[in-house]
């Protein structure tokens, strides 16, 4: 008996899919032809704004902070190390004794900095480098930083790369030592 409640209900299945079908036909008889049909969505898609979200890529560049007693060195790069600019207290002053000071280190920052705006850099990591064996990076890489930061570059990060002396100097006296 289950067998023949199935066939009916799948000859009535049939039958409504064919209604519905039929139905379906109706309706796209009655609607306007094909060709405008084509136009409608096109115009419809042309009338909305596309919305082109421009993908600000950010430039990236190692700036090199070397300080002595004598002068500053700053030395940019891109990420994989090719030079980029190079400027030092010499080349900012003409007074020996002033390429060193902080005053002069924010100079050369500058002039450094206006080569990366060219190029499009907006973003720095700072390695900064000092005498061996020193304590701190010095007066004179701090102002360059500080002069950086204003001109408007993202400082990512500050290293500061100085060496550090394993077993110190040579101790006085020579190869017996000092006799006391």
């Amino acid at each position: 008996m289950p067998k023949k409640q199935e066939k009916p209900t799948e000859e009535k299945a049939e039958e409504k899919a064919e209604e519905i079908v039929e139905e379906i036909s109706k309706e796209e008889s009655q609607e306007k032809p094909t060709e405008e049909k084509a136009e409608k969505p096109t115009e419809e898609k042309t009338s909305e704004p596309v919305e082109i979200k421009e993908i600000k890529s950010e430039k990236n560049g190692i700036i090199h902070i070397i300080t002595s007693q004598n002068n500053t060195i700053i030395h940019m790069t891109d990420l994989s190390g090719n030079t980029i600019s190079r400027a030092t207290g010499g080349m900012v002053t003409k007074h020996s004794r002033l390429k060193s000071d902080p005053t002069i280190a924010m100079f050369v920052a500058k002039k450094v900095a206006e080569r990366a705006k060219d190029l499009g850099i907006t973003g720095l990591y700072v390695r900064t480098r000092s005498k061996t064996g020193g304590t701190s990076i010095g007066s004179s890489a701090h102002a360059a930083i500080k002069s950086l930061d204003k001109d408007g570059f993202k400082i990512i990060s500050v290293l500061d790369t100085t060496r550090v002396p394993r077993g110190g100097p040579k101790k006085k006296g020579g190869k017996r030592g000092r006799r006391v």
